[in-house]
């Protein structure tokens, strides 16, 4: 038999989400900052686009977390 579907905690989650997914956009920024001049191009641009997904992501656990709290 499934669990019940327990919602309470899911602020928490979303906000421990937001924080960890922030952290590695901030890891990730750093690193570009500091390594630029030794990655390739190819490099680069795939971290940016993981960080450009990494907003996107971070935008949608706002959104999901605002729509938690007004339950």
């Amino acid at each position: 038999m499934a669990k019940p579907d327990n919602r309470e905690n899911n602020p928490a989650r979303l906000q421990n989400a937001i924080d960890h997914t922030k952290a590695n956009l901030q890891e990730a920024e750093d690193y570009l900052d500091e390594h630029a001049e030794e990655i390739t191009s190819e490099e680069k641009q795939s971290i940016e686009a993981k960080n450009q997904r990494r907003k996107q992501s971070i935008s949608g656990f706002i959104e999901e977390k605002k729509d938690e709290q007004n339950r």
